[in-house]
Parts: structure tokens; C-alpha cells; sequence
């Protein structure tokens, strides 16, 4: 049995998983790999680096900063979320990411990308947290329209929600058959076509897998719940999720509206401690 756990993205939805791994992490739940997508990969590497409420603390903490996230950084550099600000000098330097730990975890770690060339899923083992595992982590949260792309390996990258936003049938086809989800939208969540296309085919026209993904990422998603909630019926995945719509933006500097999502996430982790224990053993 390969347990694993699995992590949407969603921006600051994220700080909603990042509530309940914490709560797994204070209470010894483990797994022996994780799956993150966007903000799924960003924050859900701290688990393998074992640092429980960083990523609750460094949101707060930068969430007014410019050069963290703005229009302004977006205008002077080509990303909302700054590149240098975001993946290097606040994990080196601010609020340090304890790259000891995570390259003595052997859980596997795993972060996803979209190729904008073939539109096609990205899935990089992240092993060594150096400066390009903290690359392939902004490739995989470089959102269309707001950031830049990221070209590592010969790959060149956005955002890994647009390909694969819900990773499942990844992680089963490499082994793992006891898996846990955390989904970032409430039971009852449909994607609809994002209405930005006509823009993106503007700004991105000359990456036409990207587009091609966007265009059918609404379908590709709302077919991957299905699944997911089929198998949960089952008893063949556990899933936790918001018991509501989270009331945070994508984009988020409202230190409060943080601390609730990411409380929110503490208290259902919390509530499920005891079914997932069952569930893993």
C-alpha cells in the first residue's frame, strides 16, 4: 500500500489546505508522497520540509508587500507574485524554508506544470530543495495573464492547474492506491469556461497548448470531480474540502480574510483527524 495526498491549487484557497496539513503534521499523519498543483505545490512542500504554520505566518506577513504580490510588481516585472521576492529571497532569507529537512524526508514530492507548447501536464519529482525545485514551484503556480513563463529541463511552463488541476489519476498510475484529496472548492463545485480566453488567446496566442488546455480545462475538471466523487462513494479515496464557499480571493492582502480560511482549514482537518487515521491503516 502506497499512501499519498493530493492537492489542488486555487491561489489563496490554498490557505484552507494548508490549515489541515498542518493539523496532519501536528498529529503524525503521514504519507509516503505528495501531489501539489499551483498553491498545492507551493505550500504543500512544507510538508516534506516539516514546517508546520509557515506558510499561514509568511501570507500574513507579506501579503501588503509589493514586491511579494501587486499590480506594481506585475507592471515592473511580468509577475504579480514576484519571482525573486516570492522563490528566493523569502524562503533563503525571510521566513527560511528548512531545505535540510526536506531533502532528508523520503516522502516523494511532486509538483505539476503545463507545458504551453503541447498543453500537456508537467509531473517533476522534487527531490533537492535548491534554486531550480524552487523554480519548478513558481512554474507550477505561474498563473496565464500573471506571470511570466518559467523554461527549465527545455520545458517551457505555466501554471499546472490548467493541465491536471486535480492530480488523482497521476498519482494512481504511479502506484499510490490509498490516497487522500484535498480539494479547495465546496461539494457542489462546477468550473465554468474561464472568460478571459479571448484575452489569453491575445497575450498567449503563440503558446497554443496553454490555450488549447484553457479552453478545455472547465470540462477536463468537472469530469476529474466526478471521478473523484464516484471513488469516494466507494470508499476508495478520502476527500476533505471547504463546507463552504471559502469567502478569500485568488489574489488576497487582507491579513484576516487569510487567518479564516487557513482556521477554517485547522478546523475540518481537525474534525476528519480520527476518519482519515481509519482510513490509512
Amino acid at each position: 500500500m502506497k499512501k499519498g495526498l493530493i492537492l489542488e491549487g486555487g491561489a489563496m484557497r490554498g490557505l484552507f489546505t494548508a490549515g489541515v496539513t498542518d493539523v496532519f503534521m501536528e498529529n503524525n499523519i503521514t504519507f509516503d508522497g505528495t501531489v501539489g498543483v499551483s498553491a498545492g505545490a507551493v505550500f504543500g512542500c512544507n510538508i516534506k520540509s516539516g514546517q508546520t504554520g509557515r506558510v499561514i505566518r509568511y501570507n500574513t506577513r507579506f501579503c501588503k508587500e509589493p514586491k511579494y504580490c501587486s499590480v506594481r510588481s506585475l507592471i515592473k516585472t511580468g509577475d504579480l507574485y514576484g519571482a525573486e521576492f516570492c522563490y528566493h529571497k523569502l524562503p533563503d532569507e525571510l521566513d527560511i524554508f528548512d531545505k535540510e529537512t526536506y531533502n532528508k524526508n523520503p516522502m516523494e514530492f511532486y509538483a505539476v506544470a503545463t507545458d504551453v507548447y503541447t498543453g500537456e501536464a508537467i509531473y517533476k519529482r522534487i527531490d533537492k530543495a535548491d534554486y531550480d525545485a524552487m523554480e519548478w514551484l513558481r512554474a507550477s503556480a505561474s498563473m496565464p495573464l500573471a506571470s511570466r513563463t518559467v523554461t527549465l529541463e527545455g520545458k517551457t511552463m505555466l501554471d499546472g492547474g490548467m493541465a491536471d488541476s486535480i492530480p488523482v489519476k497521476f498519482f494512481e498510475s504511479i502506484g499510490y492506491d490509498k490516497n487522500v484529496v484535498i480539494l479547495t472548492q465546496p461539494k457542489g463545485y462546477i468550473k465554468k469556461k474561464n472568460k478571459l480566453i479571448p484575452l489569453m488567446k491575445i497575450a498567449l496566442g503563440k503558446y497554443k497548448g496553454i490555450i488549447s488546455a484553457m479552453e478545455k480545462r472547465h470540462i477536463v475538471y468537472n469530469e476529474t470531480i466526478s471521478y473523484i466523487e464516484d471513488k469516494e462513494s466507494r470508499g476508495e479515496l478520502f476527500v476533505i474540502r471547504p463546507p463552504h464557499k471559502l469567502e478569500i480571493g485568488k489574489i488576497e492582502h487582507d491579513p484576516d480574510k487569510m487567518r479564516k480560511a487557513y482556521d477554517l482549514g485547522r478546523k475540518e482537518g481537525e474534525r476528519v483527524l480520527p476518519l482519515v487515521k481509519e482510513y490509512l491503516k
